[in-house]
């Protein structure tokens, strides 16, 4: 499939799937809670509380992406056969003389209508970081949406303390406003010193990593948009890895952190912990990339009120990482102070 028809199948095969019951849609309200100059969107779900789920024998969950004749005991929800409701179609991209193959999948589960997933074929783990194509097929995908009228945003949750709900790797994608999504406004409206360069948004309580990308054509090729675009991502990824390096206690193992892509900006945040609990209640906030583009989801209007005292930029600082901006801008070595 070309990436415009995989656009177009999203959003009428949606209905589809809809109708046939193979996918779930909870509807939900939505509240604004201004906070550090943000506009955060909190986004209340009560019937979430109630989310029909499959389990294996050994009590995993097995979202149903999958059609009636997957065999017992497999426990990876992304390989085949699929739902034939759910599937939309394959995306194949050759760059490079190097093939790489996803499949793109309805999201069963729907807060937001048009919710899909990009996966790829071969199992590949979620704490692996973006490749060149992976950053190419997203990036396509979201300009075949721009030229359709649409305005999808994509997200990768990266590593165990992300958010991540599954391990086989996918790149999320959901429509947002015309605007995008709180923290994009913010970081569209500010002036930056150099373009070609990371740069952080420095009042955030928190490590963010963010490249204002040039304006590109889905007419580009391959080669052109990778050339583009990963060492960018590259150059964002080296900044988490140094962010983290630079702490002392971030936990063992591979570092986990939220990678959000528009077709303006790439943004990777570190992350630290997967949820915040708010001092003193029994509330547990599950934070993934959308928590960090300024759109949160909750399940009861008591969460919500907890929330709001609390403030959302304490949780996201909460489930962060420290921000070592300034010492990354002076050129200080942190490599060699983590390594």
């Amino acid at each position: 499939m070309h990436p415009s028809e995989v656009i177009s199948s999203v959003l009428s095969q949606y209905e589809a799937a809809l109708s046939s019951g193979d996918l779930f849609f909870f509807p939900s309200e939505t509240y604004q809670k201004e906070d550090i100059g943000i506009e955060f969107e909190i986004r209340v779900c009560p019937a979430l509380q109630k989310k029909p789920e499959q389990r294996t024998g050994d009590g995993q969950i097995l979202p149903s992406y999958k059609s009636s004749a997957e065999p017992a005991g497999q426990l990876d929800p992304f390989a085949p056969p699929y739902s034939p409701n759910l599937y939309v179609g394959d995306l194949v991209l050759e760059d490079e003389g190097t093939t790489a193959e996803y499949v793109v999948l309805l999201n069963r589960y729907c807060v937001v209508p048009h919710h899909f997933l990009l996966v790829t074929k071969e199992y590949r783990p979620q704490t692996s970081p973006l490749l060149p194509s992976d950053v190419v097929q997203i990036y396509q995908l979201l300009l075949a949406a721009r030229r359709a009228n649409r305005n999808f945003i994509a997200f990768y949750n990266c590593g165990i303390n992300s958010g991540a709900s599954q391990p086989h790797k996918h790149i999320q994608f959901i429509e947002v406003g015309h605007d995008g999504p709180p923290l994009e406004k913010i970081t569209r409206s500010l002036k930056i010193e150099a373009s070609g360069r990371p740069f952080a948004i420095q009042f955030l309580p928190y490590a963010n990593h963010i490249f204002r990308l040039p304006a590109l054509s889905l007419d580009s090729t391959p080669a052109q948009l990778r050339e583009t675009l990963f060492p960018p991502f590259h150059s964002l990824l080296d900044l988490v890895i140094s962010t983290v390096r630079h702490d002392p206690d971030y936990p063992s193992g591979s570092p986990s952190y939220n990678v959000i892509m528009t077709l303006e900006h790439m943004h990777l945040i570190p992350r630290r912990y997967e949820t915040y609990t708010i001092p003193g209640t029994d509330t547990v906030v599950h934070v993934n990339s959308l928590g960090y583009a300024g759109m949160m989801l909750v399940k009861s209007d008591s969460d919500l009120e907890e929330i709001k005292k609390v403030g959302p930029a304490e949780i996201l600082r909460g489930v962060g990482v420290e921000s070592v901006h300034d010492l990354q801008v002076s050129g200080s070595s942190l490599d060699a102070e983590g390594s």
